[in-house]
């Protein structure tokens, strides 16, 4: 995948210039150590990423791992491009913010300064125990790919579609999901809907408003369309239980239930609160791969950690997207917006915003039905190498007649230097030069029976 190894290339850069050496004799009175004040910033902050077999590109688990890079660390954080954390809002509004407060982000920059002592190793905290291969803990099921798929050394690979039955003989409610890459260096995303056996598609609260100012279909587009389904269905030839026939445009593939992509993955659903999935279900697999010079082969898989509480809530994810707009090129500041109405009264628990590497920023302001308005996520940097799944660490409330409107800005220019071309014009596509205007969700009906018999 382009993004991680181009991230984890750039965080190898910047961390050479560390310091070498090391000082393991006790600090002076008021210098921090990493015993007692670095270690346990890092293992609350740090760690799940930044240990072995995980996305971070060097481990900062102990001493002899972190003092190398102490004045790489120390930049990082000043800057605030480590941990990475893209929206503005008051401390404390997600449930799922990876930023240091300003007493932490001191201390390490006081001890890089200090010439990183090691301090009493008695000081020491626990280190964090992590599963193997399982940030969620041991999932009480699995559903993986039933084989392999080998993935080219190079070129375009169209998004893979992989259908595999849960064999729950049971309603499932689900505590904590997650997926498990089986290539983390050429898978870009996974995507995991389920549909119920019995291919029902249950209504939204929300309905999707047209965009304005559409761009006009283009002939071409359709054509795309119909020849990356032609290839999907070839591609399902494969056989067994694992088909590749979901990607065409039109098949219910049932509701998206979990996203893995640089920055976000596991998610873990508060007591009481619970994603249902019903007994039979059929999972389908979005996967991204992206082609990294070496040839590979992906077998990924999905976790599963069931509620214990009886009667949860039920916690429900869709996606709202405008799929009908076109950047002009060279033009920098180009707005797509795109927008849902609420006709039921609910709860917003989660928003996922997603574009390319034209993608430069993001709003969302709810529209209350008497007019009056509030943002409710503003990312003024979005960054495509960190896709966040910003979860509110308390739900807002968006009453029936109130709308959500999202406002994504790109620019098509060549001063963005991520641009893949700027002398294009881009519309809506799936591959990472294409664009996309996408946004997750996350949501609770208030009073869902009422909601099922309209």
């Amino acid at each position: 995948m382009r993004s991680r190894v181009a991230l984890g290339v750039g965080c190898l850069v910047v961390a050479l210039v560390g310091v070498g050496g090391r000082a393991q004799t006790p600090a002076a009175d008021g210098i921090p150590t990493f015993t007692k004040d670095v270690a346990p910033i890092l293992y609350k902050n740090c760690v799940s990423c930044h240990r072995p077999g995980e996305m971070g590109p060097m481990p900062l688990i102990t001493y002899a791992q972190v003092r190398p890079y102490a004045r790489a660390i120390s930049a990082k954080v000043t800057s605030g491009l480590m941990p990475p954390w893209h929206a503005i809002a008051p401390a404390g509004t997600f449930r799922n913010e990876r930023r240091l407060d300003d007493a932490e982000r001191d201390t390490i920059v006081k001890w890089a300064a200090n010439r990183g002592p090691q301090g009493d190793p008695n000081d020491l905290p626990p280190v964090p125990q992590f599963v193997q291969g399982w940030a969620i803990g041991q999932p009480d099921a699995v559903v993986s790919m039933t084989k392999e798929f080998d993935v080219p050394a190079s070129g375009t690979i169209d998004y893979q579609y992989f259908e595999m039955p849960t064999n729950f003989t049971e309603d499932k409610w689900v505590q904590a999901i997650e997926i498990r890459p089986g290539s983390t260096a050429v898978v870009h995303h996974v995507l995991v809907y389920a549909r119920d056996p019995n291919n029902t598609q249950r209504p939204t609260p929300f309905t999707m408003l047209p965009p304005a100012n559409p761009a006009p279909p283009r002939p071409e587009d359709a054509a795309r369309l119909a020849a990356a389904a032609e290839r999907q269905r070839a591609r399902s030839g494969q056989g067994g239980p694992q088909e590749q026939v979901a990607g065409s445009p039109g098949v219910n593939r049932g509701v998206l239930i979990a996203t893995t992509a640089p920055g976000t993955n596991a998610v873990v659903f508060d007591p009481g609160t619970a994603l249902l999935i019903k007994a039979g279900s059929i999972l389908t697999f979005q996967v991204h791969y992206t082609a990294n010079g070496s040839a590979a082969k992906d077998r990924s898989s999905v976790g599963f950690v069931f509620a214990k509480q009886p009667a949860p809530q039920e916690i429900r994810a869709s996606a709202f997207v405008n799929a009908r707009f076109a950047l002009a090129p060279g033009k920098a500041d180009q707005q797509v917006e795109a927008a849902i109405e609420f006709n039921e009264a609910s709860h917003i628990w989660a928003l996922f915003p997603h574009t390319h590497l034209r993608g430069k920023s993001w709003e969302y302001r709810l529209v209350y039905p008497d007019g009056r308005s509030q943002v409710v996520l503003s990312v003024p940097n979005y960054d495509f190498n960190w896709q966040t799944y910003y979860q509110y660490a308390t739900p807002f409330a968006a009453p029936k007649g109130s709308r959500l409107e999202a406002v994504a800005v790109y620019d098509n220019s060549s001063a963005n230097r991520a641009n893949p071309d700027p002398k294009v014009e881009v519309r809506w596509g799936e591959q990472t030069w294409e664009e996309m205007q996408y946004s997750g969700i996350t949501f609770t009906v208030d009073n869902p029976k009422a909601a099922a018999q309209q």
